[in-house]
């Protein structure tokens, strides 16, 4: 699969990046600094310099591209990040493709049809209300994929630890709340492509964690 991903450099967009070259794929990156790759995988990617948020720079990662991968995470210098990047790339995927947009959202969000768990009810009431800026960027970008027609799917990862990727079957449903309270980079990193490979929960936005040892 020819994928575009954003965010490779990142702590989680590394993970997908390395997976998915493992996994076969043809990976075109979008990244401001190109040095910041990771060695093994510079020679494996073609690179893209630019801000995930500038439409020319986005046509040029998407060109012939069969779905977009974004380990995008929260930056407290742009609290409105996410929000940006996804008008620009729904603006350029509407008119010229691809489709398929798999990104990572954040547990704390409630979207129509939840089952949340009571302690999860409240934890993400105190992240929406003491969260500032940066956690109301997160409800803006679903809506705007949500309104998009695309087929989008917004992952829901609760804490992002670092560790080995789990030996288990992780956790994740479209509604319910895990009942684990941490994921690994490398498990998030993986579950993305499963999402995209697979084409699981589309114009969906699943929880996902690495199961409780």
């Amino acid at each position: 699969m020819k994928l575009a991903l954003v965010a490779a450099t990142g702590r989680t967009g590394r993970h997908t990046l390395t997976t998915a070259l493992e996994r076969g794929h043809d990976v075109t990156v979008l990244v401001r600094d190109p040095d910041r790759l990771p060695g093994t995988a510079r020679d494996h990617v073609r690179a893209v310099v630019g801000d995930s948020t500038d439409p020319e720079a986005i046509a040029d990662l998407l060109s012939g591209a069969d779905a977009v991968v974004s380990a995008l995470g929260p930056t407290g210098k742009q609290p409105d990040l996410h929000t940006r990047t996804a008008r620009a790339f729904v603006d350029v995927m509407s008119t010229t493709g691809p489709r398929r947009f798999v990104g990572v959202s954040g547990a704390g969000i409630d979207v129509p049809g939840d089952l949340k768990a009571p302690k999860d009810k409240a934890i993400s009431w105190l992240i929406r209300t003491l969260g500032g800026d940066i956690v109301k960027d997160k409800p803006a970008e679903y809506a705007i994929w949500a309104a998009s027609g695309l087929n989008w799917t917004l992952v829901r990862p609760p804490r992002l630890v670092d560790g080995p990727p789990s030996d288990k079957p992780l956790e994740h449903d479209a509604h319910r709340s895990t009942r684990s309270t941490s994921i690994t980079r490398a498990d998030l990193a993986a579950f993305l492509l499963d999402v995209v490979e697979r084409d699981l929960y589309p114009c969906t936005a699943p929880f996902v964690a690495t199961p409780r040892r």
